[in-house]
């Protein structure tokens, strides 16, 4: 790790988006304000985004009156962002929200206990140390974290905190999700064999802004607090607009929609991180200037690291061409599957009674039933305050009163995140990338895999 990267880190404890802030120190006092019964809680925005705004927002004006919560304030280093923020936020609310020209002015006020963080995919851990050295709880996005070097050090502020967490994979708030986890650890399953994730649309416009880079000057923005700690690149709009095509601003297909998909595995299993992975794919589509493939399949070997006679396989195919957007998730076993697509359990693929005869073994077909109260995952890129992300952020507010753990606490970004870094190691170096449990790096090659 280069120097200016080992001292960004260190300092990042008391850092605002690249500039230095006052450490806020953590108090019982206020630890004791914000769980009070009928005490507000003030939550700040970091990165008015399209996320923010198309999906944070309305959710938690589903449950904020009820619940006791205010928001009073948005951070973002562009001009135009924090102001349409706030104006949008004061209407919401009926009340002034301060716009802040970054994270450093809004922790500084102290007036913030909570936080959306909707940023870049790269800054999610970033901001995340940022949010609870400050003393705040924080819904943060995923993917949690596009480097392992960012991923151990926002593990280690978040669980040095007593701050709340929530992952933005609210897969984990859907009851048809939770009832499909229940019922695979129950047993009646069986071993999983194979899962097939699959991610796919048709829109050429997908993560590309072409006229808000059209509009976008380097004066509105502060281009060295966004790049944070990423190595030194010339400003680019396109880089802080489209993200999502850029490495390493963002892995793209992986930190966007695998991070939700394989998250489901770690949670099912509750296994942490695949074996090994192995991944190809390439940009065949959308010859517009992106570095992040537009087309991958990454296979994972998953299984208990001390018995590699266990396990089974997962595979994750994405493209961005010729995709109805139906994400799927199917689980295998001997006996049949547990599909995600149609919420139902079935003894399709199952041994036969007739072949199991003939091998001398006992039939285990699965019983077909429907999984409860299903409620589909929304693949489209604004997907307003659908039941999912709403059921999520309200867990997570509800945490934030009683200080217990939210349904995906930093764990599940850790874990995930290491399976998305695999990925992004693979298909970077066309290598099998593995995982070294005691140094928590990813391998390839037998070298630490980094930017």
């Amino acid at each position: 790790m280069s120097t200016p990267r080992r001292v960004f880190l260190q300092q990042l404890a008391v850092a605002g988006a690249g500039a230095m802030l006052p450490q806020v120190a953590w108090s019982a006092s206020s630890y004791k304000r914000i769980i009070g019964a009928n005490d507000r809680v003030r939550v700040g925005v970091v990165g008015f985004s399209d996320r923010h705004r198309n999906t944070h927002m309305p959710c938690f004006l589903n449950h904020y009156k009820e619940l006791n919560f205010d928001l009073v304030g948005v951070s973002d280093i562009w001009k135009r962002r924090r102001e349409e923020g706030a104006a949008m936020w004061k209407e919401k609310m009926g009340h002034n929200v301060t716009a802040y020209r970054n994270n450093e002015e809004m922790y500084a006020s102290k007036g913030i206990d909570a936080v959306f963080i909707g940023t870049a995919d790269f800054q999610h851990a970033l901001h995340t140390i940022e949010a609870v050295k400050a003393g705040c709880d924080a819904y943060v996005e995923k993917p949690f974290a596009e480097t392992m070097e960012d991923n151990r050090a926002a593990l280690k502020a978040v669980k040095a905190s007593k701050q709340i967490i929530q992952i933005g994979s609210q897969r984990r708030s859907g009851d048809n999700y939770k009832a499909a986890e229940q019922y695979i650890k129950s047993g009646k399953f069986g071993p999983i064999t194979m899962v097939e994730l699959s991610w796919n649309v048709n829109q050429p416009g997908r993560w590309r802004r072409p006229e808000l880079v059209s509009e976008l000057r380097q004066e509105d923005i502060d281009w060295k607090r966004y790049l944070m700690n990423r190595p030194n690149e010339a400003y680019d709009p396109r880089k802080y607009l489209e993200y999502r095509l850029f490495w390493p601003y963002s892995s793209g297909l992986p930190g966007q929609w695998m991070s939700h998909q394989i998250d489901t595995v770690h949670w099912f299993t509750g296994l942490k991180h695949p074996r090994s992975v192995v991944a190809n794919g390439g940009i065949y589509m959308w010859k517009d200037g992106r570095r992040n493939w537009d087309t991958i399949t990454s296979v994972f070997d998953y299984g208990p690291e001390n018995d590699l006679s266990q396990g089974f396989q997962v595979a994750f195919a994405s493209r961005m061409h010729n995709g109805d957007e139906r994400p799927a998730e199917i689980y295998y076993s001997n006996g049949g599957e547990l599909n995600l697509i149609t919420n139902k359990v079935s003894p399709t693929g199952g041994l036969t009674k007739r072949h199991a005869e003939a091998m001398h073994m006992q039939p285990n077909l699965l019983q077909e039933f429907s999984l409860s109260n299903t409620e589909a995952a929304v693949a489209s890129a604004n997907t307003g305050g659908d039941v999912l992300t709403s059921n999520h952020v309200r867990n997570w507010m509800e945490c934030i009163r009683s200080r217990k753990e939210t349904n995906a606490p930093v764990e599940a970004g850790y874990s995930h995140s290491i399976a998305n870094i695999m990925t992004t190691a693979a298909s970077h170096t066309g290598l099998k990338a593995t995982f070294d449990e005691k140094t928590q790096e990813v391998m390839v090659g037998g070298k630490v895999f980094t930017l």
